[in-house]
C-alpha cells in the first residue's frame, strides 16, 4: 500500500495540491440530487459544458465512474487521473489538472472537504439565469426547449416505458450518454429521457450492490 502523503484539495481561495493522492466521495444534497443531472448526461455535455469547460466535465465524468464503483468513497492519484484524462499535472496551482479541479469548485460541481479530500457531486443543477444567458444563442433555444418539454410526454404510461427501454439499455452495457441518445432516437422528450436514464442507472447500480441504498 502507497505511504504517499496527501495535501489539500483546493477551493477557490486555496493553492493547488503538492501530492498525488486525493480521497474524493459524494457531495451529498438531496434536492439536487433528485433534481440534477449526472455528469454523464447529455444535459452536462450539451449545456455545463461551456460553463465548466471540457477538462473539468471529463473530470467529473471520471470521478462519477469512480464513485460508482466506490460509493463509500475512494482515492485517486491525481497524475494517473491527469494522464487517464489527457491533462497536465506537474504539480501547483497552475497545471492542469488542478485549474480543472479549482474550476469544479468555483462552480459548486465539487468543494474541499479537509486535507486531501474533495467531496464531488453526483448531480449538477440546471443551469441558473445567469449561466444560460451567457449561452451561445443556439443554446439558450435549444435550453428552453429542454425546459418547456413535458416531463412524461402527457402520460404516465410513456414515462414506464422509457424507463423499461432504458434499464434495458444500461443492462446491456449503455454507458448514460449512450442510453440517453438512444431514447432521443425513439422520440422522447429530453426530460423523459434523462429521467428514466438516472432511474435505470440507480435501479442497476442497487441490484448490483454498489448504489447508496444496496444494503
Amino acid at each position: 500500500m502507497s505511504t504517499a502523503q496527501t495535501s489539500p484539495v483546493p477551493s477557490p481561495e486555496e493553492p493547488a495540491p503538492q501530492a498525488e493522492l486525493v480521497h474524493i466521495s459524494t457531495w451529498s444534497d438531496p434536492l439536487i440530487d433528485r433534481l440534477g443531472h449526472d455528469p454523464r448526461s447529455g444535459y452536462v455535455e450539451k449545456f455545463w459544458l461551456s460553463v465548466l469547460g471540457p477538462s473539468t466535465v471529463w473530470l467529473l465524468r471520471h470521478c462519477a465512474d469512480v464513485l460508482d464503483q466506490q460509493p463509500d468513497g475512494a482515492q485517486i492519484d491525481l497524475a494517473i487521473a491527469a494522464r487517464r484524462l489527457g491533462l497536465g499535472h506537474k504539480g501547483g496551482r497552475n497545471s492542469p489538472m488542478a485549474r480543472s479541479i479549482l474550476r469544479a469548485c468555483r462552480f459548486g460541481a465539487a468543494r474541499a472537504a479537509g486535507s486531501g479530500r474533495l467531496e464531488v457531486r453526483r448531480r449538477l443543477p440546471p443551469l441558473n439565469r445567469g449561466q444560460i444567458q451567457r449561452l451561445p444563442t443556439e443554446l439558450q433555444r435549444q435550453h428552453q426547449q429542454h425546459v418547456d418539454s413535458p416531463l412524461s410526454n402527457s402520460d404516465t404510461g410513456t414515462q414506464e416505458r422509457a424507463r423499461r427501454l432504458a434499464l434495458g439499455l444500461v443492462e446491456c452495457g449503455d454507458p448514460i450518454d449512450a442510453a440517453e441518445l438512444q431514447l432521443d432516437r425513439w422520440r422522447f422528450t429530453p426530460i423523459v429521457a434523462a429521467e428514466a436514464v438516472t432511474w435505470a442507472w440507480d435501479l442497476h447500480n442497487r441490484r448490483a450492490g454498489i448504489g447508496p441504498e444496496a444494503a
